[in-house]
């Protein structure tokens, strides 16, 4: 028999083995690279009014208004930072910010994923009416209950105080209680129940072993709460009269209202870039238990 002699077959130039990883590799970098252009873009977007509102803070007053405007002032301003404490009640209202969103997130997320725990891992009679009652209370307006909520707290005779705005958070916040319930769904019954076997308390059960599952998920909710509390102007304004007892957030108002027809936006500036500080260094605080959190919520499953 005559064996016909077979040809090799060419390669086309560009589809060898190693073509298709180095076409994917520069494919990938080329994605990269646009993706670091698009996200740089979308970081000097969001900075910049930051970076705007600092350099406010230390121009002086016909500089704010000078056109074109001054990117950075010739004699930076830093006596500003100082004098605001002076001007204002600016430190009064700090400390009774800290006061109100310490002790609200800290307690409140205490309480709120004892409450997930409840409502996802013991035997109660009807707790998922009430987790559905506790999420169509999510469904209530503010203003609604802003009048009744008033009138209790007056015969309470807490208006004036810092109390409205410290107890009712105190139980919970019903997002965070959502969060960490649905969180702790993915944690196995058998566990619980191996350390019930084994003598455990649900207090024990929270302390070692649920609170190092769900820690993630408290940290990024909890970062969350603070920055709604310590931003919040509505409850402050109706209950706080005296500039003692103001928050931070109530104090800076004042100070548009008060400086603003004088025209002395430097000190409303630095005021203003001294009350994103606390949240800044929650979140640098809390950036490795938020990262951490979205990982495992990606993974989970």
């Amino acid at each position: 028999m005559t064996t016909i002699p077979t040809l090799p077959r060419r390669t086309p130039v560009g589809r060898g083995p190693g073509a298709t990883g180095v076409g994917a590799g520069r494919e990938s970098r080329v994605v990269n690279a646009v993706l670091l252009v698009v996200l740089s873009v979308f970081a000097i977007a969001m900075l910049a009014p930051l970076l705007w509102m600092f350099t406010t803070a230390v121009k002086t007053k016909p500089e704010v208004f000078a056109l074109p405007p001054v990117l950075w002032p010739d004699a930076p301003q830093w006596d500003t930072f100082v004098r605001m404490w002076t001007e204002a009640p600016i430190l009064s209202g700090f400390k009774n910010s800290i006061i109100v969103a310490g002790t609200v997130t800290v307690v409140g997320s205490v309480t709120s994923a004892l409450a997930a725990l409840a409502l996802a891992k013991m035997r109660l009679p009807a707790k998922n009416a009430i987790f559905l009652g506790l999420l169509s209370g999510l469904m209530i307006p503010y203003p609604t209950i802003m009048i009744p909520q008033f009138v209790m707290f007056s015969r309470l005779h807490w208006v004036d105080t810092l109390l409205p705005l410290i107890v009712p958070l105190l139980f919970g916040n019903i997002i965070m209680i959502f969060f960490i319930r649905q969180y702790l769904e993915s944690v196995p019954d058998s566990l619980i129940e191996a350390a019930k076997i084994d003598g455990a308390s649900y207090l024990t059960i929270f302390g070692r072993m649920i609170v190092p599952m769900i820690r993630p998920a408290i940290a990024a909710q909890f970062i969350l709460w603070f920055m709604t509390v310590w931003n919040d102007y509505l409850a402050p304004i109706l209950y706080l009269n005296s500039p003692g007892k103001q928050t931070l957030q109530v104090v800076i108002a004042n100070l548009n209202v008060e400086y603003a027809t004088q025209r002395d936006y430097p000190l409303i500036m630095a005021a203003s870039f001294v009350a994103l500080l606390p949240i800044l260094v929650v979140f640098l605080v809390f950036q490795r238990q938020i990262i951490a959190s979205v990982a495992l919520t990606g993974t989970k499953g």
